[in-house]
C-alpha cells in the first residue's frame, strides 16, 4: 500500500488506492495546536450545566427562586453578621442582594450549616408572601450561587470574587434612603419635628402589626434594621433571625437580637413571643424621638444586668409629650403580658395631634433641646 502523508494544520491525512481516508481512531493530533484555555471554558460550562440539571432534579423549583441570569451585581453597600449586601439590578429593577455564607467561616459544622439553610428556606417561604408598604418587598432568593458573579475589588473589570460553595442569595427591593439609624445620626443635633417622629413611629408600628398578624416575630427590631425610601417612608428589613411564632412559647428561647433592644425575658433566656418585638419598638420609639442611642455609656454586661435586675430603661426627656411617653412605658414594661399589642400602638399613635408641635425642638428653630432631667425609671 502506498501512503502519502500530508500535514494539514494539526492532523495527518492518508490517501491510498482504493483505501480511502483513515478512521477517527487512527488519527493523530499535535499537542502544540490545542487551545487549552478554550477547552477549559467549554468544560466549565458543561460541568456547570450538568450541576444545574442535577440540582433541579434533586428538588422542584420553588416559586420564590430567581433566575440568576437576570441578576447583575454592582458593588458592596453593607456588611452584616452572616454575609454581604450588594447593590444591583434584577430584571431591570434596582435591588439589594444579600449573600449569606453560612458555614464558610470554618467554625460551623456541616450539620449546623444544613440546619441554617433549611431554616432559611422556611423563612423565605414565609417572607415572599408578605405584602405591606412598611415591609421591605421580597423579590426572590436562590439556594445556590454557582452562576453568580460578584465584582472584585481588583482594578481589572474582568475580575470576580469567588462565591462560597454553600452561600444563599436573597434579593429585595433597593431603598435609597439608607437605614433609620443613619438618618437619626444625621439629625442628632437638630432633632426631628414631632410630625416626623410620629410618621416614622407609625410606619414601624404598622409594619410590626402586620407581621404579628401573620404570626411572624422579627426578633431583631432596631433602627439599624429599618430602611427608608426616597420619600422617608420606613420599611422593616433584615429578616435574618425572624421566624414564625411558635404555638408553644417555650419553643422560642435564647438570646436572639441586639443588646440594648432586647427584652428582659430574652436576655434571661426565658420563653418569649411577639411581645419581645413590642419591647424593642419602645426602645426604637425613644430613639426616634431623641435622635440618640440608648445606654451610650454602659457596657454590654452592665446593660444586660441593669435591664433585668434594676428595670433600667432610657431616660424620657421632660419635654416629651405625655401621650408618646405613655406608649414608650407601656411597650417596654418588664412584664410581657402588660405590654401593648402593636395594633393598639398604631391606634394610639394615630390619635396623637402633631399640629401644636411637641418634638425635641420647635419646627422653626435649629437649636437642640436640653430637656433631659435626672435619671428616672420607666
Amino acid at each position: 500500500m502506498e501512503v502519502e502523508k500530508r500535514e494539514e494544520g494539526d492532523r495527518l491525512v492518508a490517501k491510498g488506492k482504493g483505501i480511502g481516508s483513515l478512521s477517527s481512531k487512527d488519527m493523530f493530533f499535535r499537542a502544540d495546536k490545542f487551545d487549552l484555555k478554550s477547552l477549559d471554558i467549554q468544560l466549565e460550562k458543561h460541568l456547570s450545566a450538568v450541576w444545574s440539571r442535577n440540582i433541579e432534579n434533586q428538588h422542584p423549583k420553588e416559586e420564590w427562586e430567581i433566575d440568576l441570569s437576570k441578576l447583575d451585581i454592582r458593588h458592596v453597600i453593607a456588611n452584616g453578621t452572616y454575609g454581604t449586601v450588594y447593590r444591583g439590578t434584577y430584571d431591570n429593577q434596582e435591588v439589594a442582594v444579600k449573600l449569606l455564607d453560612w458555614g464558610e467561616d470554618g467554625i460551623a459544622t456541616l450539620a449546623e450549616t444544613a440546619a441554617l439553610r433549611a431554616s432559611f428556606q422556611q423563612e423565605v417561604a414565609v417572607w415572599h408572601k408578605l405584602d405591606h408598604p412598611n415591609v421591605t418587598r421580597f423579590i426572590g432568593a436562590s439556594m445556590g450561587t454557582s452562576n453568580l458573579k460578584i465584582p472584585s475589588k481588583a482594578p481589572s473589570t474582568e475580575a470576580h470574587n469567588s462565591i462560597p460553595a454553600r452561600a444563599c442569595c436573597v434579593v429585595v427591593e433597593y431603598l435609597p434612603g439608607g437605614t433609620l439609624k443613619q438618618y437619626l445620626i444625621r439629625n442628632c443635633r437638630r432633632k426631628l419635628p414631632y410630625k416626623v417622629v410620629i410618621q416614622l413611629a407609625l410606619d414601624l408600628a404598622r409594619g410590626l402589626s402586620y407581621l404579628h398578624s401573620k404570626k411572624i416575630v422579627h426578633r431583631d427590631v432596631k433602627s439599624e434594621n429599618m430602611l427608608l425610601d426616597g420619600r422617608r417612608n420606613l420599611k422593616i428589613a433584615d429578616f435574618g433571625v425572624a421566624r414564625v411564632e411558635a404555638q408553644n412559647p417555650r419553643d422560642m428561647t435564647g438570646e436572639t437580637g441586639t443588646l440594648g433592644y432586647m427584652a428582659p425575658e430574652v436576655l434571661e433566656g426565658k420563653p418569649y413571643n411577639r411581645r419581645c418585638d413590642v419591647y424593642s419598638f419602645g426602645i426604637c420609639l425613644w430613639e426616634i424621638y431623641c435622635c440618640d442611642m440608648p445606654y451610650p455609656n454602659l457596657s454590654f454586661a452592665d446593660v444586660s444586668s441593669a435591664v433585668v435586675r434594676q428595670n433600667l430603661r432610657p431616660d424620657i426627656p421632660r419635654c416629651c409629650p405625655g401621650a408618646l411617653a405613655n406608649i414608650m412605658r407601656k411597650c417596654w414594661d418588664g412584664n410581657p403580658e402588660k405590654r401593648l399589642e402593636m395594633d393598639a400602638v398604631v391606634k394610639m399613635l394615630e390619635g396623637i395631634d402633631t399640629s401644636k408641635g411637641g418634638g425635641m425642638i420647635p419646627e422653626d428653630q435649629n437649636q437642640s433641646c436640653f430637656c433631659f432631667g435626672p435619671a428616672r425609671g420607666p
